[in-house]
């Protein structure tokens, strides 16, 4: 089948990777896809928010298959776009509706779902510009660190996370009242703290039924040692070594089964990936956020992992089989390096020229391309995550050993990588 893959990062060319590892895959489309994409698939460019240019792009190319893979399109309705219209009806969209993305496109409905169903989550409550002053007493009932969020889309940067109470209510009024995330901070969600340790678990449901993904952790701050400003990810590690069966049997059991039910019960059409992100506190999970597509970069560690053909694992979710879905996972472990532009994620420069991709020929290497595009013959920067270097391994310190000696041989202006992913593992 002709598939169409929306996106241009490293998950994109993930997905599109393994989707042209599948015999049932004839042509794969990428939009707008990068420099890796378009070396397995075909790049079309195309704006993401325009959803007629998108259905042309389907009609034109006899297209079977939608996977979305940025969360804003799927906010924004796309799935609710392409059902509405009878042309299309026969179309199988990987990304669920409207009513579904608002777990990610709200951080507050997310909470309240969670609340809703029972589902074990940080303390919290949410503001406006105004209610600014009960947010400042909200925080000041709080032990500190403060966990501040933008309750809309922010692209992975809008959470702060602040140990001095005067700096948090700074903060809280720079997001509500100075829009220091745009609409995305028109209301804020202040929680409780969690003092634990992060990892995202996946789930492909049909809304009814699901399959577990491989687990996940990444890497979010941009310094060594998990400091400095948020980015959208410089690492990840799958699986995790401290997510054992017993505690795995608690996520499923007190925070995926009642996520599904609770979709189910609320009769959201939901046909896609859900991304759970946890804290393990002590030995209980708690969710910190729901995400409505894969995450990144963990896609460039989760995906390669899954052995079952990737083209009829979403077939089976977008037609409501997945009760019939048996996952094959890889016991290998994969870990994944960014590289990044320097300056990012502030301002960074673009149209840096990559050199070295040609001479990493080790089978247990994957280069994933993120913000890159080809011109010329060259292929140069065009974004703030550049690459992500994936490597496969028994264990997970075997795995990074292969990624960092495989970036030794990549080289562009100005390069940037954290030293330390997975050394909290050890």
């Amino acid at each position: 089948m002709n598939i169409l893959v929306l996106g241009s990062g490293g998950r994109e060319h993930t997905i599109a990777h393994q989707l042209h590892l599948s015999p049932q895959s004839n042509q794969i489309f990428v939009a707008p896809g990068n420099a890796g994409t378009q070396q397995i698939a075909t790049n079309v460019e195309v704006d993401l928010s325009n959803f007629e240019a998108i259905a042309d792009i389907i009609k034109r190319n006899n297209i079977k298959m939608l996977v979305v893979g940025p969360e804003a399109p799927l906010v924004d309705g796309i799935t609710d776009y392409f059902n509405a219209k009878p042309n299309y009806k026969d179309l199988m969209i990987i990304g669920p509706s409207k009513k579904g993305a608002e777990l990610e496109g709200s951080k507050k409905r997310a909470k309240e779902f969670m609340k809703s169903h029972g589902i074990p989550t940080a303390a919290y409550q949410s503001f406006t510009p105004e209610t600014l002053a009960q947010g400042f007493a909200f925080l000041e009932s709080l032990k500190p660190p403060y966990v501040l969020k933008a309750d809309g889309l922010a692209g992975g940067k809008g959470v702060l996370i602040l140990n001095n109470l005067e700096e948090a209510k700074q903060e809280l009024s720079n997001m509500l009242t100075n829009q220091k995330f745009g609409s995305a901070s028109q209301q804020v969600v202040i929680e409780e703290f969690l003092d634990g340790i992060e990892l995202s678990v996946f789930v492909l449901t049909d809304g009814k039924d699901y399959a577990i993904l491989p687990n996940a952790k990444d890497y979010k701050r941009i310094g060594e040692g998990d400091t400095g400003l948020n980015t959208g990810g410089m690492g990840a590690v799958s699986p995790v070594p401290f997510a054992d069966e017993v505690f795995m049997k608690k996520v499923e059991d007190k925070i995926i089964k009642p996520t599904i039910n609770g979709l189910a019960k609320e009769e959201i059409d939901y046909k896609g990936f859900v991304f759970i992100g946890l804290m393990k506190v002590e030995d209980e999970p708690y969710v910190i956020e729901y995400n409505v597509r894969m995450g990144d970069p963990e896609t460039e560690v989760v995906l390669p992992r899954i052995k079952t053909d990737l083209v009829d694992a979403l077939t089976k979710t977008a037609t409501s089989q997945i009760n019939s879905l048996h996952l094959n996972i890889d016991e290998q472990s994969a870990t994944t390096v960014m590289l990044v532009s320097g300056g990012y994620p502030e301002a960074y420069n673009k149209g840096e020229e990559i050199l070295g991709l040609e001479t990493i020929n080790d089978q247990d290497v994957f280069i994933c391309h993120a913000g890159t595009t080809q011109k010329n013959g060259k292929t140069l920067t065009n974004g703030g995550r550049v690459i992500a270097v994936t490597a496969f391994d028994l264990n997970f310190k075997n795995a990074l050993n292969k990624a960092y000696n495989s970036i030794d041989k990549i080289s562009f202006k100005n390069k940037y990588y954290r030293t330390d992913i997975g050394k909290d593992l050890a």
